[in-house]
Formats: structure tokens, C-alpha cells, sequence
């Protein structure tokens, strides 16, 4: 688990090099990031980066973030997870931020504890069918 972690950091970095980044330093014990990762919560948010720990039982709607990439860290459980193809019924439910019902097209994966996946901005994704919970640590890297 620690190779892993250290991994999905190293992802966040790299995703973030040569921009503007968070000068503070955040330190978040072991407890609240339990805490999160079985509740869902945020664990850290900054101009250009969060981090949450989530917890979905049910699939969701398609999402495209503009500006955001998604890198996800499995924690617990499974899930179909659906990247890239064409929204389908996307609107705009905030400031970069679309939604919608369906992809056409795109790549379906199983995810499963122990998984990273990363997901660019810009690229549609969907977990589509979650087996009966799935558990993940989100760090979002936010364009300017």
C-alpha cells in the first residue's frame, strides 16, 4: 500500500510541475483519512489540488472536468469504471463542469483494490456499476 501511495503522489507532482502550487504544508493523521476513506470526506483543499476520500455505493452520472484531472487510489471494493468515448445528455452543472447520462464509445475497466487510474482533464468518465461499495482517495489537480 505504501508503494502505491507514494506512487499516486508521485502522479500529483508530476501533474502539477511547472504551475503555480500550494505553498503550505499539510499534514493529515491516519484517523481522519479512515475516517474519510469509510464516510467520504475532504481531507485537504488548496487552489490547485484536493484531496478527498470517497466512498460510492451506487454508480454515478458521467462527469468532464475542464480543468481538473482526476488520479484515483482504490482502497476498498470494485467497480466498472468507464473513460473516455462521448457524453451523452451532458450539461453544464458548474464552471467546468459537465454532466451527462451515457458514453458512447470509451473504455470500460474493472476496478479493484490496490488500482490507480488517472484520469486528464477533459476526458469523460463514469463508474457505471459499483460491486457493492468501492472506496477511493481522490487527489484533484486543478489547471489554472
Amino acid at each position: 500500500m505504501t508503494r502505491t501511495l507514494i506512487l499516486t503522489a508521485a502522479l500529483a507532482v508530476a501533474a502539477t510541475e511547472g504551475k503555480a502550487q500550494s505553498t503550505q504544508v499539510t499534514h493529515v493523521d491516519r484517523e481522519k483519512v479512515a475516517a474519510a476513506l469509510a464516510k467520504g470526506g475532504a481531507l485537504v483543499t488548496a487552489s490547485d489540488f484536493t484531496v478527498q476520500g470517497i466512498r460510492r455505493a451506487v454508480p454515478g452520472q458521467v462527469e468532464i472536468h475542464e480543468k481538473e484531472t482526476d488520479i484515483f487510489y482504490i482502497t476498498d471494493g470494485e467497480a466498472t469504471f468507464v473513460t473516455g468515448g462521448t457524453m451523452v445528455g451532458g450539461k453544464q452543472t458548474a464552471p467546468n463542469q459537465l454532466r451527462g447520462t451515457d458514453v458512447r464509445g470509451g473504455e470500460a475497466r474493472h476496478l479493484k483494490k490496490g488500482d490507480v487510474i488517472v484520469i486528464p482533464a477533459g476526458v469523460a468518465h463514469w463508474f457505471k456499476e459499483v460491486t457493492p461499495t468501492i472506496n477511493y482517495l481522490t487527489i484533484k489537480v486543478i489547471k489554472p
